[in-house]
């Protein structure tokens, strides 16, 4: 995994079968996380302050700086075109201002659905950390063509 690429759960497939995301109307959020658990595609049943499976939100950086406790809001759009799926961010990639009491440990950025019931995780990207708001500011960017594509063949 290379830093900057955006990985998508292996459970988002089973997730989206079960009707568990509705990005028309559900809140998503990236949620920055240390390296004390590191994300993996095959995580079992990744979510965010879960009860089983994999629980990011233990392992959240400081609530300080430009950063706050549960992430940072992503709204998105959901749009479909000659048979590829593109989940987009409605207002493009995320700026945090460097700041001096902000986190200094910041290594993966959680995207899950803030709406669902288990707060489902989606994906993750690779920050490349340690990342710090102290240091400078903190800069995520997704993907020209969208957060993530499912294309139907």
């Amino acid at each position: 995994m290379a830093r900057g690429d955006f990985t998508v759960f292996e459970e988002f497939a089973d997730q989206l079968g079960k009707e568990l995301h509705n990005f028309s109307s559900d809140t998503l959020k990236l949620a920055i996380i240390n390296n004390t658990v590191t994300p993996a595609a095959g995580d079992a049943t990744p979510a965010w302050g879960a009860t089983s499976g994999v629980d990011y939100d233990a392992n959240e950086v400081t609530n300080a700086g430009g950063y706050t406790t549960g992430g940072i809001g992503v709204p998105v759009t959901w749009t479909e075109a000659a048979g590829v799926a593109t989940l987009n961010d409605n207002v493009g990639d995320i700026a945090l201002a460097q700041n001096a009491s902000g986190f200094t440990n910041g290594y993966y950025g959680i995207l899950y659905n803030d709406s669902a019931t288990n707060k489902n995780a989606i994906g993750f990207i690779d920050l490349g950390g340690p990342v710090s708001e102290q240091a400078g500011p903190v800069n995520i960017n997704w993907n020209a063509s969208g957060i993530l594509t499912v294309t139907v063949s």
